[in-house]
């Protein structure tokens, strides 16, 4: 599988961007990953579908919607409807695999987040009902936080296990992913890259090139 680029609008200025949007779809970029906080299941509150539907509206891009919230299965039809990968945490108190099924049957590529305290073998059994796998390389919630080399291995078990299966599953990571880092996690597995401050900045395009480029 190709490098795919999915930036996180976390870390964008929302005043400027829709501009944004047209020069990450002139880039290249393969998603736009959108990160939707509850301040329960962690401790930050971001936006819900009204905002995600807008940029849907004006966007070529491929949602990429990561839910960090409590009890996802409560609100999978709303986010479903305006998403095109859509992702919840492990942890989150749902049952995974019904609600990984129903997400597909609803249309959406489905994806199954895990928190760094997590083991990748807890989802193994999973993996057949995933369209893609996340790996959280900080602790979900805010963004500009430290990469932490534990993310790398788990990585690399899952890819073993991926292929163990015969399985086609993209396996994207998220949390401090920059220049240094990116090679590393590619080079362990991962075919999405989510960055955020690392790609919205003067140098925009290089960055997505040379993120493409691994």
């Amino acid at each position: 599988m190709s490098v795919k680029i999915s930036p996180s609008v976390l870390t964008a200025d929302f005043l400027t961007l829709a501009d944004d949007i047209k020069r990450l779809e002139a880039a290249g970029c393969d998603m736009l990953h959108l990160d939707v906080m509850d301040g329960a299941f962690v401790p930050n509150i971001s936006f819900g579908v009204p905002v995600i539907k807008s940029i849907k509206a004006h966007s070529t891009i491929p949602l990429d919607v990561h839910l960090m919230i409590d009890k996802p299965h409560r609100y999978i039809k709303e986010f479903a409807a305006v998403s095109d990968w859509l992702g919840f945490h492990f942890e989150a108190g749902s049952n995974n695999a019904e609600l990984l099924q129903e997400i597909r049957n609803l249309g959406c590529k489905s994806c199954l987040t895990i928190k760094p305290c997590t083991a990748p073998q807890e989802i193994f059994s999973l993996l057949p009902l995933c369209d893609m796998v996340l790996v959280m390389s900080v602790e979900p919630g805010f963004g500009g936080q430290k990469f932490m080399p534990s993310a790398l291995e788990k990585l690399s078990a899952l890819r073993g296990e991926i292929e163990r299966q015969g399985l086609k599953v993209e396996l994207e990571i998220d949390g401090g992913i920059n220049g240094e880092t990116a090679p590393l996690a590619v080079k362990s597995g991962a075919t999405v890259l989510v960055a955020g401050s690392y790609i919205f900045s003067d140098e925009m395009t290089d960055r997505v090139k040379y993120l493409k480029s691994l």
